[in-house]
């Protein structure tokens, strides 16, 4: 499906879109890949962001690829210094290595707990006692049905986390559900940040509406100023014909009701500060 349409929101200067994705069949796949889109590349992006009036942009490393971050890397430098990107490394990564990842713009590991990801609820912990203190992040993508049993893993962490796509609850859920109550504790912690995307996942109503999104988005916001936005482009698990509108997406933000300071908050001071852009007046 075609889309070229632009948010009825008013987009402020310099909002970011915190996650999206890469894809270039220059790069190998991992051997555990499962999921092979054809190319969406950084020109396609861009004509993306523009529509949306997007200023800045987080990549966030495919699993597709797995440890091999060249894709994401080289979609960084081609975009410059509106951009900051999300790895994925072994947990023997070496000093230097992160040190020059963190050169060339990575702010944060992935750690995708689901299919075709390659590290461990084990290793999780090890990475996060390793940027303790520092400007990195880990960012932690789960089915959130897992997460009464991952909450107590989750909250021991030393250092910052986002949690991906409000959860990602693969099933019906409301407010008053465990796997709910568990996210919206984490989400209150000081150091966790929570990414209002990923609509097309959660949303058992699905498009345009997304209406039964609305309790879960409302609940986030209610306990958490620590709320980044992403587009999740180009939906690569969704086909031509069911690939979700990225300007619907983001004017979700004022279905839910948000105030313009909020949008402000959530599009451009809370991105700034989480991936080190230089501070939205």
């Amino acid at each position: 499906m075609s889309h070229d349409t632009k948010p009825r929101l008013t987009v402020p200067a310099g909002a970011c879109d915190c996650h999206m994705h890469i894809y270039d069949d220059r790069f190998p796949p991992s051997d555990r890949a499962y999921l092979f889109p054809r190319n969406f590349l950084v020109d396609d992006y861009l004509a993306m962001r523009a529509r949306l009036g997007i200023d800045r942009t987080v990549i966030v490393q495919p699993v597709t690829y797995g440890f091999d971050n060249r894709c994401t890397l080289e979609a960084v430098a081609r975009i410059g210094d509106s951009a900051r990107c999300i790895v994925t490394v072994p947990t023997d990564a070496t000093d230097e290595t992160l040190a020059d990842l963190r050169g060339q713009g990575a702010r944060g590991f992935r750690f995708h707990q689901m299919r075709g990801g390659l590290l461990t609820w084990e290793d999780l912990p090890v990475m996060a006692d390793r940027i303790r203190g520092s400007d990195w992040h880990v960012q932690v993508q789960l089915d959130g049905m897992e997460l009464p049993e991952r909450e107590e893993a989750i909250a021991a962490l030393p250092c910052t986390v986002v949690l991906d796509h409000m959860g990602r609850f693969s099933g019906d859920v409301d407010l008053d559900h465990p796997a709910v109550r568990a996210l919206l504790r984490l989400a209150a912690r000081d150091n966790v940040f929570v990414k209002l995307s990923g609509a097309s996942y959660v949303s058992r109503q699905g498009a345009p509406g997304y209406g039964d999104l609305y309790p879960l988005a409302r609940a986030l916001v209610g306990v958490s100023d620590r709320l980044v936005w992403g587009s999740d482009w180009p939906h690569p698990t969704e086909t031509d014909e069911t690939r979700p509108d990225d300007a619907r997406l983001l004017d979700l933000l004022g279905d839910w009701d948000l105030t313009p300071a909020q949008v402000k908050a959530v599009l451009c001071a809370t991105p700034a500060r989480l991936y080190g852009f230089s501070p939205v007046d």
